[in-house]
């Protein structure tokens, strides 16, 4: 695992691909983040964890899909997340970059 602060992982957005060392969950988030919607869905699928689970509920939130979200959320075991997207990714990034 990688140690960055929020705006490291922020400024690394730079880059053409994630810095090696990130984690499936953090990989989602930094290609969300570029604006790759599909290729995060598939990642955060393919961490198979609750961290995956709670990103896939926050991806189906930028998707403007609700219902679909609050099932990821529950089953990540959390509630709906009730800032802006904005503030959600930066607290997933900052929550797993711990």
């Amino acid at each position: 695992m990688i140690k960055m602060t929020l705006d490291e992982f922020k400024n690394s957005l730079a880059a053409t691909d994630p810095l090696p060392g990130l984690d499936l969950p953090l990989q989602a988030l930094w290609w969300e983040a570029k604006g790759e919607w599909h290729k995060a869905h598939e990642l955060c699928q393919q961490a198979g964890s609750n961290e995956g689970d709670r990103i896939h509920a926050y991806l189906h939130r930028v998707e403007g899909d609700d219902g679909n979200a609050g099932y990821w959320y529950s089953r990540a075991g959390e509630p709906v997340f009730s800032g802006t997207l904005k503030e959600e990714w930066a607290h997933l990034v900052e929550r797993f970059l711990k």
